[in-house]
C-alpha cells in the first residue's frame, strides 16, 4: 500500500484514519478538504484543485483523504488501495454532532486555519439523504475499481482490518 485512498461518508471518520495510517506506514499525507478550501469558507477555484491534486497524485507514494467525487478518477486510477467507510449514517450523523459541538469556532486539523467548525443544516441533510444521492454516484465511479477497494462497514470491521493488516 503505496498509494492509499480513504473515502466514505462525512463523520465517517476519514480524517482521523487517514492521520493514524499516514503516520504508521509513513505515506504523505493529502486532506482533500485542505485542498479544496481556504480560509473563511471560500472554495478553491476547480483549476486550481485539479492542478493541486494532480501534483499530490503524480507523487509515488500518498494517502489521500476525502471524497469530492468529481475528483474521484484521477486518484482511483493511480490508488493500488481504496478503503471505503460505508459506515451506518446515523453513526456518522452522530459523530457530525459531536465534532461541531467539541470544536465549534476551531479549525480542525484536515482544514484550513479560518474554516472554524460550525453548524450547517446544508451539510447535514448532505450527510442525512447519502444513501440515496452522494452513495450511489461515488459507488458508481469505483465499481471499475472494486479489485482496490476494501470495504469496511463498521468501526469493528476497520478494527479487524488494521489488525490483520498490523496497522493497529
Amino acid at each position: 500500500m503505496r498509494r492509499v485512498m480513504i473515502i466514505g461518508p462525512c463523520g465517517s471518520g476519514k480524517s482521523t484514519l487517514a492521520r493514524e495510517l499516514a503516520l504508521r506506514m509513513g505515506l504523505p499525507l493529502v486532506h482533500m478538504d485542505r485542498l479544496g478550501w481556504q480560509a473563511g469558507w471560500v472554495e478553491t477555484e476547480k483549476s486550481e484543485l485539479n492542478a493541486r491534486l494532480a501534483d499530490a497524485v503524480a507523487q509515488d507514494a500518498w494517502l489521500i483523504e476525502g471524497n469530492y467525487g468529481r475528483t474521484l478518477a484521477p486518484r482511483l486510477e493511480r490508488a493500488d488501495t481504496v478503503l471505503y467507510l460505508d459506515f451506518p449514517i446515523r453513526l456518522c450523523l452522530w459523530r457530525l454532532i459531536r465534532r461541531v459541538t467539541s470544536l465549534r469556532g476551531q479549525s480542525r486539523p484536515d482544514m484550513p486555519e479560518g474554516c472554524p467548525e460550525r453548524f450547517d443544516a446544508a451539510f447535514f441533510w448532505y450527510v442525512l439523504n447519502w444513501n440515496s444521492g452522494p452513495r450511489p454516484r461515488t459507488e458508481a465511479q469505483f465499481a471499475p475499481y472494486a479489485d482496490k477497494v476494501v470495504r469496511l462497514t463498521s468501526p469493528r470491521t476497520l478494527a479487524q482490518w488494521r489488525k490483520a493488516n498490523n496497522l493497529h
